[in-house]
């Protein structure tokens, strides 16, 4: 009998009801979208950051090289949640004499890692070199093979392409870490590292290299770092505060709603009243019609929410956002929880009907 006097409550005063079941639908559907965006938006946020390169980097103490298992090392310290790159220098000759810093690297790796180089061509076959702009300029070579000699060794190398980045990696020539070895003898003495995770999560990755290298010294880069948690809390910030702002606009229109709707009903009420209802009874009777409709609007919200983060991940990372299921009971505490505080107001000015008043038309 309870059922069917909610549902026809609710069939009858289709007008209001339709208002306020809006109000939660609006309120379900920023809550889903929101909480749906909130943890793929990190991810997304972290891989988009990890192709600026490296956020830390681990170098050798007293300009020694690193040991030969260091990579290793920092790849099992890593797990899977990010890459390590390494590099070595020297200061080698060019034939007429001229200094330049030749580095030698993991040529896959690095394009995989710093995604923001500007390369022509990348060497591809053994003794080519990635030339940084100005050392091509300073070298004097477009296409033709050079020399260059560390320690009375020389090495003859191919130019592959240049390298444009607006940083010190212009100045350098780049060949691969085997040839570099062979040439030089001088092994890996730095290490560029992208860990992905929160901020708190790379610092305790940090702290555990720290330990296990304890020849190196490791350091974050700064700017990266800064950047990200500075981008990665504002986002989260915004998020959130969009979320409280719709639902608590949404909260206010379905109170004054509801208020509406006992002041349309008070003749109702008074009868009801008049036959014997206890102020319990009201009240459970109005709570329940509240909890229907928080029911109700937390099922559509929850659809039109879903189908929102879906679009709002396409048009902003151009990636599927996964639906995440989990937030349903989520969102559907909360929206019946939010009914039931907009129905306080309603709730305490039923108790004020006086059945004697109302029927008498006063």
């Amino acid at each position: 009998m309870l059922m069917r006097m909610l549902l026809r409550s609710v069939i009858r005063g289709r007008g209001r009801t339709l208002s306020a079941l809006l109000a939660i639908v609006v309120a379900s559907a920023a809550a889903t979208a929101m909480l749906n965006l909130f943890v793929d938006v990190q991810a997304k946020l972290h891989s988009e950051f990890r192709n600026y390169g490296a956020n830390v980097i681990i170098v050798a103490k007293g300009g020694q090289s690193l040991p030969t298992n260091a990579l290793s090392t920092v790849e099992s310290i890593l797990a899977g949640r990010g890459m390590a790159v390494p590099f070595a220098y020297v200061v080698a000759r060019t034939a007429s004499g001229k200094a330049v810093v030749v580095a030698g690297t993991d040529f896959s790796a690095v394009q995989k890692l710093d995604h923001w180089w500007s390369v022509t061509a990348w060497p591809s076959e053994q003794k080519q070199a990635l030339l940084g702009t100005r050392a091509a300029q300073s070298l004097n070579v477009s296409r033709q093979p050079f020399s260059l000699s560390f320690q009375g060794k020389s090495i003859q190398l191919a130019p592959a392409g240049t390298l444009q980045t607006g940083a010190s990696e212009d100045s350098r020539v780049y060949i691969s870490l085997a040839d570099f070895e062979k040439w030089t003898g001088v092994g890996t003495s730095t290490i560029e590292v992208a860990i992905s995770g929160s901020p708190a999560e790379i610092n305790a990755a940090m702290q555990k290299l720290a330990m296990m290298i304890p020849f190196a010294d490791v350091t974050p880069i700064r700017q990266i770092m800064a950047g990200e948690a500075n981008v990665l809390g504002k986002t989260r910030s915004t998020m959130l505060y969009s979320a409280i702002l719709i639902i608590a606009t949404a909260a206010l229109c379905l109170l004054a709603t509801l208020i509406g709707w006992v002041y349309d009903r008070r003749r109702d009420f008074a009868i009801m009243k008049a036959l014997g209802a206890s102020s319990a009874v009201m009240n459970g009777f109005f709570a329940g019609e509240a909890t229907l409709l928080g029911i109700i609007g937390a099922v559509i919200g929850f659809a039109l929410g879903v189908g929102a983060a879906i679009w709002i991940g396409h048009a902003s990372f151009h990636t599927a956002v996964v639906p995440r299921f989990g937030v349903f009971p989520i969102v559907l505490l909360g929206s019946v929880l939010v009914a039931l505080a907009s129905a306080l107001l309603p709730i305490l000015l039923l108790q004020q009907v006086q059945p004697a008043n109302i029927l008498r038309g006063e």
